[in-house]
Parts: C-alpha cells; structure tokens; sequence
C-alpha cells in the first residue's frame, strides 16, 4: 500500500465511516440448560456507506478485509424519486484494528475512536489472551489456501 492511498483512505473514513466501540451485555443461547445466560460482550466495528460501489469496492481490495453489502433504502423521497442504493464496507474486531493501525497517523475526526480501538487490543496483547495480529492473519491467510475458501 502506498502512502497516498492510506491517507485517503484515512480521510474517506474520515468523512464517510464511522466506529462502534462498546461493551455491553448480551443474551446468549448457546448454553446447556433452559432459556438464556447474559453475557458482557464487546461490539467493534467500522464502516463506510455509500452509493458509490467502485469506492465501496476499492476500500475492501486496499486493506485486503471486511465485507461488501449492498443497504437498499425503502420509500420514496419527499420529491417521489427512489432512494439511491447504499454500499457498505465493514470490517469487525481483528480486522478493525489492523485498519485502525494503517488509519490512525491521518485520522483527524475519528481520531478517539480509533485511539479506542488500539488502546483496547494493545492493552490485551499483555495477558496472552489476544493473538498477535500478524500471527492471526498468517494463520488466516493459510487456512484460506488451504481448503481454497
């Protein structure tokens, strides 16, 4: 990746993405037992919408991770024209803080956020709980060709 494309890239989130980074209890049915246990649960993810798909598509071949949906919108404007088709690009967890490291030198506005991010998986590396990034995508990567998934 070149450094031109990272900071535009940096700037499209910028401008077009957005970060959620929350922790909080969810309902769990996998479980032995009757009815649901409660779990306290981390949500981290990142995407950028737009109904530009070339765009949509770029970001998802330069950082190599995520997933492309298409986010059709029901209704008519108040004008009576159909709503554009939206494209998403997110990316969760792991994923979101590899993005992250590349973003973070040129992020202005979502710079906290991102800071978030960083700090959450830099903090955890420690405890040996959270496999290192390089590993993980090593791994990922092989398992793909592997079984040609």
């Amino acid at each position: 990746m070149r450094e031109s494309e990272i900071s535009y890239l940096a700037g499209l989130f910028d401008g077009e993405g957005s970060i959620y980074y929350k922790q909080g209890s969810e309902k769990k049915k996998k479980h032995k037992g009757p009815g649901h246990r409660v779990s306290n649960s981390w949500r981290i993810n990142m995407e950028i919408t737009m109904t530009d798909p070339m765009v949509i598509n770029w970001v998802k071949e330069l950082v190599k991770c995520g997933t492309v949906t298409k986010k059709p919108r029901k209704g008519l404007r108040k004008d009576g024209t159909k709503y554009l088709m939206q494209y998403r690009w997110r990316c969760v967890f792991r994923d979101a803080y590899y993005v992250c490291c590349l973003i973070y030198p040129y992020s202005i506005t979502k710079l906290e956020k991102v800071k978030q991010i960083l700090d959450h998986y830099q903090g955890a590396e420690g405890d040996g709980k959270v496999v290192d990034l390089d590993n993980y995508r090593l791994t990922k990567s092989f398992n793909t060709n592997l079984y040609g998934v």
